[in-house]
């Protein structure tokens, strides 16, 4: 969709509340804290933290001494990779904890959280996993990780790495599983309903498993490579970036994408480089080049214009956990929240 094409389709333009973060936000997220109200976190490339209430007003964290290089939200809670070697997590009131800090001072660049609160993170060629209380456990790596993502039940994580994706229980002796395919994958998302593990790799395509036989799935055909993958609610569908539409792969049969093609929806004179699935209905929220947010129904391809183009690439997007609010950010700081 070209600009001129936003004047023809529902605006929620009129609902922005800015936010003024004073840099780039390389992720977004809402933090919550029992009988408090919702807080809005947007994560910026340098060592800082900004937290913003429903009417804009912030905060600032100083989360790390450096850059942030991962970033990761799960159950209300903010969780930070470093350049300064640190683990770092981070409340709504802005109190940020240390959860660990590597003794060889390397770089924290993947950071996972499951459910339970367990936080896994990468440095070099390791990945660690600790819970609450107790070590952390080590898994040695034949190169450094892509990406670190729990299955749904918390007990098992997949890492990313050069040559394919391990599957590592932190708890178990045994060695962990390795889904293999040539290549650099570079991230890793796992399916709702924990049946399917899909990498993004260096070039532009994604692969991806059947767990139950290892089966390998090929989803190709995109522009560039994909930086964003997310679930749809009903965990039906995976909608990703990498094409001047919003490309939706099915999952909802026990052969996943397999002979099937994908949907495309919201084509565009730009391309798409973030996404954001809502958590409760058949609708993502699309961030594109140009810096236009789209709110895109996956049922009919329907439109509403959520913030128009301008501000520098889309850089972060996310919902709350009711779906009432989305925040965004974009490469030249320009950042607010849009209520439903």
């Amino acid at each position: 969709m070209s600009e001129t094409g936003t004047a023809t389709i529902p605006s929620l333009t009129d609902r922005i509340v800015p936010v003024a973060v004073g840099g780039t936000p390389v992720a977004a997220g809402f933090l919550a804290a029992k009988g408090a109200g919702e807080t809005a976190a947007f994560v910026l490339g340098e060592d800082a933290i900004v937290l913003a209430a429903e009417d804009g007003t912030t905060r600032r964290v100083a989360a790390h001494e450096g850059g942030i290089l991962d970033v990761a939200f799960a159950e209300g809670r903010l969780v930070t990779g470093g350049d300064d070697g640190r683990v770092v997590a981070t409340d709504p009131d802005g109190t940020a904890t240390e959860i660990a800090a590597d003794p060889k001072r390397r770089w924290i660049d993947r950071v996972a959280v499951a459910r339970d609160g367990t936080v896994a993170w990468a440095a070099g060629k390791q990945v660690f996993a600790t819970a609450a209380k107790g070590e952390p456990k080590t898994l040695d790596l034949p190169s450094s990780a892509g990406g670190l993502a729990f299955l749904p039940k918390g007990l098992r994580l997949a890492v990313a790495h050069y040559n394919g994706v391990s599957l590592w229980f932190p708890n178990a002796q045994a060695k962990p599983d390795v889904l293999e395919w040539k290549g650099s994958h570079i991230g890793v998302t796992v399916s709702p309903d924990g049946r399917f593990v899909v990498s993004t790799m260096q070039e532009p395509a994604l692969h991806g498993w059947r767990l139950a036989d290892g089966k390998h799935m090929r989803m190709q055909g995109y522009a560039v490579k994909v930086r964003a993958m997310s679930w749809t609610a009903d965990g039906r569908g995976l909608a990703t970036s990498g094409a001047d539409t919003l490309v939706v792969w099915p999952f909802a049969t026990k052969d996943g994408p397999m002979g099937q093609q994908p949907r495309l929806l919201a084509p565009s004179d730009s391309l798409v480089v973030a996404v954001a699935c809502h958590p409760r209905e058949a609708v993502a929220a699309v961030g594109w080049e140009n810096g236009m947010v789209l709110l895109v129904r996956l049922d009919d391809g329907a439109e509403i214009l959520a913030k128009p183009p301008g501000g520098g690439a889309v850089s972060a997007l996310a919902w709350n956990a009711a779906g009432s609010r989305l925040a965004f950010g974009t490469e030249e700081g320009d950042a607010g929240l849009v209520a439903l």
